[in-house]
């Protein structure tokens, strides 16, 4: 029987500054790449949420001027640029894995769907961050929706709870 190389792998990592998204990536880390396949890549995509729309005037009677509005957009940036700094350091020993950032601005659950599609990724990861039963209901789980959404397997790692976690 002849040797088969191993099909090169796109693995998306949806990462953002959370404990449950670095978990989910190291997880990923030592659990996914363990074949020292060279042909595969790691995708990791954070998403800056999409900037308010302020009107001139906001309920108070107060003005956001420009320089408030570009202070807001460095601070995003900023975030996102450590998330990923962060995330890449996490990358660090894998050896003859591409490691990949991209970085989107828009809604988390569209940008993370929009995103699994065009590049084509064979797995999408991503991690819980364990909302209840109200949370969920109000602030929506992102990891669901691009479970129920997303055309190519997904993998949901939940950071396990610690003892004393008051979750």
């Amino acid at each position: 029987m002849a040797d088969v190389a191993a099909k090169a792998r796109k693995i998306l990592v949806a990462v953002d500054e959370s404990e449950e998204s670095t978990y989910a990536l190291s997880w990923c880390i030592e659990n996914i790449f363990t074949g020292g396949n060279t042909n595969d890549a790691l995708i990791l995509l954070y998403s800056i949420p999409p900037r308010a729309v302020y009107s001139s005037l906001d309920g108070t009677g107060y003005l956001f001027s420009s320089d408030i509005l570009a202070t807001m957009e460095r601070y995003s940036n900023d975030v996102a640029q450590c998330v990923m700094e962060k995330a890449k350091r996490l990358c660090k020993d894998l050896d003859g894995v591409k490691v990949e950032t991209i970085v989107e601005r828009g809604d988390a659950r569209d940008v993370i769907c929009q995103a699994a599609e065009r590049l084509h990724v064979d797995m999408l990861v991503m991690g819980s961050h364990g909302y209840g039963v109200i949370k969920r209901a109000f602030l929506g789980s992102v990891s669901n929706h691009c479970a129920q959404n997303v055309k190519c397997p997904v993998l949901i790692v939940k950071k396990p709870k610690t003892n004393g976690s008051s979750k």
